[in-house]
Formats: C-alpha cells, structure tokens, sequence
C-alpha cells in the first residue's frame, strides 16, 4: 500500500504544505465549475474563476508557463462567458445552448492555429522546448482554448473538445507529478461526457427564461 501511496503521491515531498493545499482547494473549486457546466448553471464561472486564479499562482512559480496561459484565458473568458450566459435575447430569454455555425467553427480553428504558433513563440523564447511534453503541452493548449469560447457562448461543441483535452490532461500531469490534478482531470473526463448529452437533451428546447 505505501508504495502505490509513494506511485502517486511521492512528488509532493519536496512542496510547500501551503502550495499542497492551494493545488486541493483548486482542484475542489474545479470540480464545481465543471459541475456547475454540466448543469448549466451560471455558478460555472465564479467557482472557475475561483480555481483559475489559484493555478494561474501555481503553475508561474512552478515554471508551466503553458498551463499557466491556460487558467489566465480561463479566468477572462470566465467573465466574458458570465457575460453572454446572463445576456437576454429577447425581453424575456437568455442566450440558449446551440451547436456552433459554421463561421464558428472556423473561428475555432484560427483560435486553434493561433493559441499553437503563440505558445510555440513563447516556449522558444523562455527555452522550454527541452522535451515532447512541451508540445502536448501546445496541443492541449489549443484544444482548452477553443473549448472555453464554445463555452462561453453556450455550444455544444464544447465538450467533445473538453474530454478530449482532459483524457490527453490525465497521464499529462501525472508525468509532470501533480497527482490531484491528474485525478480532477479524469474526474473532469467523465463530467464532460455527461455534460455532452445533458446539454445535447436542451437542444431544441425553448430558450432558458430570466
């Protein structure tokens, strides 16, 4: 038993409690985002906010500079998507759940393309192309960024590319030896897919009233 213990925990030997501790709570306070998500409900962007911003602290003193870009663009989108989800479309209906247009989903590629070449640009500026990690890092880079657009504006789409990007997050992070995230990431796997067909169940229904 203390040696599986050791597997999965060993690493955080040479962490500062209070880090240990800021990783659980974000981890925590994701959980209910993802949640919140799932259920449509418009708590999914204080709690993400919330975690986002305790990431943002751990992964820049922790030098990930990648996954740190990540949980930055997680907390403005977080109020731009507040924004739209909160938004009425008419006097009485807010912005409803919708499959992305066609515009929209070339929209989702240029953010793709883009989020790649910048943090390429970054990762070879402060010299963090040491290993192949650095461009799975890119990859999932990419995929949470278009993922968090859809999000915000309420398209379905955006869970197929959540549950790819957390099943690619889960072995991804236990490599890097952070356990609890690797763990709220598979936890986020299976959130996501339920996510996938109880938004898919809203489509065509009337918009959400205020």
């Amino acid at each position: 038993m203390s040696q599986i213990f050791n597997f999965l925990f060993g690493q955080y030997a040479d962490y500062q409690t209070l880090d240990i501790i800021l990783e659980i709570v974000a981890v925590i306070f994701g959980f209910l985002s993802v949640w919140y998500s799932k259920k449509n409900n418009i708590l999914v962007f204080p709690t993400g906010m919330i975690s986002t911003l305790i990431f943002v602290y751990l992964l820049l003193k922790w030098g990930l500079l990648g996954d740190m870009m990540i949980n930055a663009y997680y907390f403005i989108m977080s109020i731009y998507g507040w924004y739209v989800w909160t938004r009425k479309v008419d006097s009485t209906h807010l912005t409803p759940i919708t499959r992305t247009t066609k515009k929209e989903k070339l929209i989702g590629a240029v953010i793709f393309i883009a989020t790649i070449v910048f943090v390429f640009g970054v990762y070879t500026v402060f010299d963090k192309l040491t290993s192949k990690i650095a461009y799975v890092d890119m990859l999932t880079t990419a995929l949470f960024f278009v993922a968090m657009w859809y999000m915000a504006k309420r398209k379905l789409e955006n869970w197929t590319l959540w549950i790819l990007g957390d099943i690619i997050s889960v072995p991804l992070y236990f490599y890097k030896g952070f356990t609890f995230t690797s763990l709220q990431y598979l936890g986020f796997t299976f959130i996501a897919i339920s996510g996938y067909f109880a938004w898919k169940k809203s489509l065509g229904k009337s918009n959400q009233t205020v």
